[in-house]
């Protein structure tokens, strides 16, 4: 699902593709391009794969996501960066494309990929993989990606390095990652005499929390979840894994959440809804609902990513200091996912190593790219949130570092998070499908006090095997 529901949601808006805005009169030199069909390049390139690009040749990349004029500093830097890089490799056109909105929805990606009309360098969520490679549309890069051509890989964690491998090959390299956790707000947890900076560790801690905040009153939830839109069924799955339970059993063809575990989950639910009345009497909410009203101090806690808090001050005009965070309760595994680029299929051995060393140097190195806090900050962008971290090691250590020095935020909010780090788990197979499924298990017991918790789960079970028999 979304960052900042930018990149893990699946948002329901058609988005039109704009046309290619090119940006070559950036490039320091000659703009000869390769062949689009995946011909060779006009300059001399090894035949190794290994290799780096050779910064004598002369190639040109397409590139998804570049960002919309809307977003002025992230355009800013984008082009700044590719400046920066045509400093090494001054015959490479970087050939930015940009979409209003989201970037990728999709419809508009699954019509790409039949067409075969994704750009060279094409944006992707963790899930995507299966889709991209039923489509031959990825490029095997095994061969071109080691520690000469993206040097700090060692560093990469290689949980967040698999989701983008099949078979033992390598079809991407990452941008961004994510783990849930359980977001606050600190104003609330005061008011309740709640400690902000220790949030609820277990299931049965947030409920005494939400009752402790939806005593307030005022309209006050102390919990909020999802139950439309497919969200519902995301954050059941998140609170499947938080407890030790899975949602599709190991051979990937039959649903796990028909048991104590699933009847767990949504009998917790039921009693903080029904008994408690620490919920709110306001459900069927998607993505975009909570984030409202957490940012206004109508809801005390539920689970999300830490980019939410970026985008409930960017967009929301909350303020940094209202959030804090802790991990997922439980603490069994937290969702995981995140985004990555693929390259297309096909195109030359030349424009693979041209997008290798464009991707290190944008996206995998610290203190370059996107990981450049000091030049986020100064454009007026959120510094401190403590993810995508995708960093081990001495990367790690490094970076940690630079976004707390350059911090925009109260790093010190999300210190039990930081310090309490959960293993993460991949999003099941066919998960929007499936999410589609399990928001009715989420929205029979927020909207139904009568509900019949084995008969949502059955029913679910039954739906989700079918899904899963026709892969």
């Amino acid at each position: 699902m979304r960052s900042a529901r930018f990149r893990r949601t699946r948002r329901a808006s058609a988005v039109a593709l704009v046309s290619a805005l090119t940006l070559t009169a950036l490039a320091a030199c000659g703009t000869s391009s390769s062949d689009n069909d995946g011909g060779a390049s006009d300059g001399g390139g090894s035949s190794d794969p290994s290799a780096p690009l050779d910064p004598k040749t002369k190639v040109t990349i397409t590139i998804d996501c570049m960002p919309p004029a809307a977003k002025a500093a992230e355009l800013k830097e984008w082009k700044e960066d590719v400046k920066e890089f045509n400093k090494t490799y001054p015959n490479v056109t970087i050939e930015g494309r940009s979409t209003p909105g989201q970037c990728l929805e999709p419809p508009r990606f699954t019509a790409m990929l039949k067409a075969k009309s994704q750009p060279d360098v094409f944006y992707t969520y963790f899930t995507d993989l299966p889709q991209v490679l039923d489509h031959d549309g990825a490029e095997d890069i095994t061969a071109y990606v080691n520690d000469k051509t993206v040097p700090a890989l060692k560093d990469i964690d290689p949980n967040v390095l698999g989701t983008l491998k099949h078979d033992g090959k390598l079809y991407g390299l990452p941008t961004s990652n994510y783990t849930m956790g359980l977001l606050i707000n600190r104003k609330l947890f005061k008011q309740a005499g709640l400690d902000p900076d220790a949030p609820p560790r277990t299931w049965a801690e947030v409920r005494t929390a939400a009752k402790k905040i939806a005593d307030l009153g005022d309209g006050i939830a102390g919990f909020g979840e999802y139950s439309a839109a497919n969200t519902g069924g995301w954050h059941f799955t998140a609170q499947m894994y938080s407890i030790g339970g899975e949602i599709v059993d190991a051979s990937g063809k039959k649903a796990a959440f028909n048991n104590e575990l699933g009847k767990q989950v949504v009998k917790n639910l039921r009693a903080m809804r029904w008994e408690d009345d620490s919920m709110g009497k306001t459900q069927l909410l998607k993505w975009g609902d909570l984030q409202k009203q957490i940012a206004t101090d109508k809801l005390g806690m539920f689970l999300a990513a830490p980019d939410d808090i970026a985008y409930m001050a960017q967009q929301l005009g909350a303020k940094y200091e209202n959030f804090g965070m802790g991990p997922i309760p439980g603490e069994k595994a937290t969702l995981a996912g995140g985004n990555s680029y693929m390259i297309k299929k096909g195109i030359s051995s030349d424009k693979i190593k041209a997008a290798v060393a464009w991707l290190n140097f944008k996206n995998l190195t610290v203190g370059k790219g996107q990981f450049d806090w000091e030049r986020t900050k100064a454009d007026g962008l959120p510094v401190g949130v403590p993810q995508p971290n995708f960093w081990l090691n001495e990367s790690k250590t490094k970076d940690d570092a630079a976004r707390s020095e350059h911090a925009t935020m109260p790093v010190e909010n999300f210190k039990t998070f930081m310090d309490n780090p959960v293993a993460g788990k991949a999003e099941p197979p066919k998960a929007q499908e499936i999410y589609k499924v399990l928001d009715n298990v989420m929205s029979g017991v927020l909207t139904n006090k009568d509900a019949d918790v084995d008969k949502l789960l059955s029913t679910a079970e039954s739906q989700v095997n079918q899904i899963l028999a026709n892969q």
